[in-house]
């Protein structure tokens, strides 16, 4: 039997705003921190603040969000 359940690299959103969205409430409701959330994801930090970024966000260390 073949697993069907996606990692959670693959079900982050690809769309900007949406991504934005995700991580924001991901980083209030479960994690402490930046870091906290790309290592229990498994995905890179540099390569979140690159895509958020682009949108005009950068990551607040004292708000633990992007703004």
């Amino acid at each position: 039997m073949t697993s069907c359940r996606k990692s959670w690299a693959e079900m982050i959103p690809n769309d900007p705003a949406i991504l934005l969205s995700f991580v924001n409430a991901r980083l209030r409701d479960e994690y402490d921190s930046l870091e906290e959330l790309c290592g229990a994801l498994d995905v890179s930090r540099e390569d979140l603040e690159r895509r958020l970024k682009a949108l005009g966000y950068a990551y607040n260390e004292k708000t633990n969000q992007f703004k």
